[in-house]
């Protein structure tokens, strides 16, 4: 919570133009001191079982002090006496109290004193550690942002010149501007932006090799676990490189379109997943790495080994959705604006589902009929915007246009026969497979994973009110801009499952959604839902 809380105060003072300058100094201090702090004292503080008391006065005092720091950064746009640096400390101690304040709300300063010494000399390593990105705040910074020595990007400047040497070895009509860094040939140039440096990649990586070793640190050595996340940066940079370059050749050999709208857009995620996933495979496979525990199976497993073992059936119920992500990344990245290997998608889930048929056929796939009334009502639920869109608009041809793509005309552009074909597997794949793979990873998997390491022995009945919030969260995050209709229909199809406890009722709910938008979009010619 107060973690929780610290980021709403942080997100409100962000939005004031003053706030950055003084959000700038203590955030990277404060967000790294509490993440060590955490991270090195959990284990310390897991063990004081003490309850917590709120604190109602103390909480209303930490909002009196947000609200003054709001309020005094607003009226600084006007106000030219409140952008002095004894100002800018007055509102930085008065944030600071603030937070302590917000501290003590939730738990009394004895506790916190216990907490402190019960984590020993982790409070000073956190500290050390806020200090360092303090510090270090501004080298960093000097990677992507303008260097006033040299007035150029160094990250920016640096993936130009691996570009430049990787396309100097292939193309010999190179054109090169390093100024605003221009390279490509005679018939198709890019600007390498600052926002293609890598620096996202690295970031990403960074993260995700962190917290995977945190995860597995009981089963990795350490420091040598720690040698692979440099291995993993200099792999995404390398890869960086390479993305750059062949969206050039790709560019050059005539196919602009999907250089620029395909390529570009999903090569960075390819390159990411390969990445992540060779480092996930490296800290579990490799000796060197990974702990022996020949020793530990001869005497025996112990509880702590059965709850670190992962479950077998893991795989039935995860890989024919990363089979569909797999096959997106490879359509949309050898596509332009219209998706033409979108079937792609159908053939790569429909052969993960039938590898796995043995270990699915054991589930409840039975109907009641709560499930297409519940498919019925999301279909309702999501349309509902663009039915008052069209209701707005009037009937007839101003309502279809108001939601209309680029989608309609591409396809309006195939040969009969392709675009029957096309409409066939798309709507073959909403239908059939996305369902199946959907549900069997966010329902089947994700919400019991939450419950308990070994899901597949927690029945579906069983679901907790936490595991169906998080999935569904996910769930409607892969949505993008409907991502609250999409978490609702997580939650839907998530009691639906717990209601009888057969995720033959999530997947049919599922599937008659999906089934009348198909309709909804074949007779509106509503591509844009699409």
């Amino acid at each position: 919570m107060l973690a929780a809380v610290l980021a709403i105060d942080c997100a409100l003072v962000a939005r004031i133009p003053h706030g950055a300058a003084l959000l700038g100094p203590l955030a990277p201090a404060g967000i790294v001191a509490f993440a060590v702090f955490l991270g090195l004292g959990y284990p310390r503080l897991k063990e004081q079982a003490e309850p917590l008391r709120f604190n109602a006065a103390f909480f209303c005092a930490h909002a009196a002090c947000v609200t003054a720091v709001y309020v005094a950064n607003y009226a600084a746009r006007q106000e030219p006496v409140l952008n002095t640096p004894a100002a800018l400390l007055l509102l930085s101690v008065t944030l600071a109290l603030g937070v302590a304040l917000l501290a003590l709300a939730l738990a009394p300063l004895r506790q916190w004193t216990a907490a402190v010494r019960a984590t020993g000399f982790a409070g000073v390593y956190a500290a050390v550690a806020g200090a360092a990105a303090w510090a270090l705040r501004a080298p960093m910074q000097s990677l992507w942002i303008r260097s006033s020595s040299t007035d150029v990007y160094l990250m920016q400047s640096a993936a130009f010149r691996s570009v430049k040497a990787v396309l100097g070895l292939l193309l010999p009509n190179l054109v090169v501007q390093s100024g605003p860094f221009i390279l490509g040939t005679p018939r198709f140039t890019i600007r390498i932006g600052a926002v293609c440096s890598g620096i996202e990649g690295l970031g990403l990586v960074l993260v995700f090799t962190t917290l995977w070793l945190c995860y597995f640190r009981k089963e990795s050595r350490f420091p040598q676990a720690l040698l692979l996340i440099p291995c993993a940066l200099a792999c995404v940079w390398a890869l960086n490189v390479v993305r750059i370059a062949v969206l050039i050749l790709i560019g050059n050999a005539g196919f602009p379109e999907v250089a620029i709208v395909g390529f570009h857009s999903q090569a960075g995620w390819i390159a990411f997943t390969l990445v992540a996933l060779g480092f996930s495979m490296a800290t579990r496979n490799l000796p060197w790495v990974r702990k022996n525990t020949a020793c530990a199976a001869a005497a025996g497993p112990s509880p702590e080994a059965y709850e670190a073992a992962e479950s077998p059936a893991t795989a039935a119920y995860l890989v024919p959705f990363l089979a569909i992500l797999a096959a997106s990344f490879v359509s949309k990245s050898a596509s332009g604006h219209f998706e033409w290997l979108y079937p792609l998608r159908f053939f790569a889930a429909a052969g993960a589902l039938r590898v796995f048929r043995k270990e699915l056929r054991i589930l409840d796939w039975r109907v009641g009929w709560a499930a297409p009334l519940t498919g019925i009502a999301i279909f309702l639920l999501w349309i509902a915007p663009e039915w008052w869109a069209h209701l707005a608009a009037g009937s007839g041809d101003s309502a279809v246009a108001a939601g209309a793509s680029a989608l309609g005309p591409a396809l309006a552009a195939l040969p009969v026969a392709a675009r029957l074909g096309w409409i066939a597997f798309r709507v073959a794949a909403a239908i059939i497979t996305v369902p199946l793979a959907e549900e069997l990873a966010f329902r089947g998997y994700l919400a019991r994973r939450i419950v308990a390491r070994a899901f597949d022995d927690v029945p579906f009945s069983r679901l907790t009110v936490l595991a169906i919030a998080v999935s569904s969260a996910a769930f409607g995050m892969m949505h993008g801009q409907r991502w609250l209709a999409g978490t609702v229909a997580g939650v839907a199809y998530a009691f639906v499952l717990r209601r009888r406890g057969r995720i033959g009722d999530a997947v049919a709910a599922h599937a008659v959604t999906n089934l009348l938008l198909a309709a909804w979009v074949l007779a509106r010619d509503d591509w844009a839902q699409w």
